[in-house]
């Protein structure tokens, strides 16, 4: 299972500012063809808004495919690929209605929710070390040595709990 849960984070992109899984991805771990896939959305389009699915552009398959030689798109295919948000890949599982993808939709969405509790954690952290931060400043101008310390020191604690990326920003 924690295997699968790490597959399945690589396949995890950041594209228009969200975090998104290519449709061949998808095909993959539900064991059913890319075509299939879409097949199924344009059957349901009224299921999937954008915030849901949208089809990449050339230029983000050409970025996509510079900043990561393992995704998945195929230069073969007539259409740009479609890409699903965590909410996509759950109304696909509906559309689909295989027992396949309902259990790999499940743990899709359980690595969606991790990163997001990752991303939230990290935040808060930084937003407190900042408040320490401020009040030091606040507080230590007579002994500008002994603030120096504590300041490198909460440096090196902000880069230590910096999130790692997952996945690719396309811009």
């Amino acid at each position: 299972m924690e295997n699968n849960l790490i597959q399945i984070q690589n396949l995890i992109y950041e594209i228009r500012g969200q975090k998104v899984m290519l449709d061949s991805d998808i095909a993959k771990l539900y064991e059913v063809s890319t075509k299939r896939i879409n097949e199924a959305v344009k059957r349901n389009i009224e299921r999937f808004p954008n915030d849901f699915m949208f089809q990449l552009t050339n230029d983000e398959i050409e970025i996509l495919r510079s900043q990561n030689a393992t995704a998945n798109i195929s230069t073969k295919s007539r259409y740009n690929p479609h890409v699903f948000s965590r909410y996509g890949v759950l109304m696909l599982a509906n559309v689909l209605k295989s027992q396949k993808a309902i259990d790999v939709s499940i743990q899709i969405i359980r690595v969606f929710e991790q990163l997001r509790q990752l991303a939230l954690e990290n935040k808060e952290l930084s937003i407190r070390l900042a408040q320490i931060e401020q009040y030091l400043i606040n507080h230590v101008k007579d002994n500008k040595a002994e603030f120096k310390k504590v300041y490198d020191a909460l440096n090196l604690l902000m880069d230590r709990t910096k999130p790692n990326e997952i996945g690719f920003k396309i811009k």
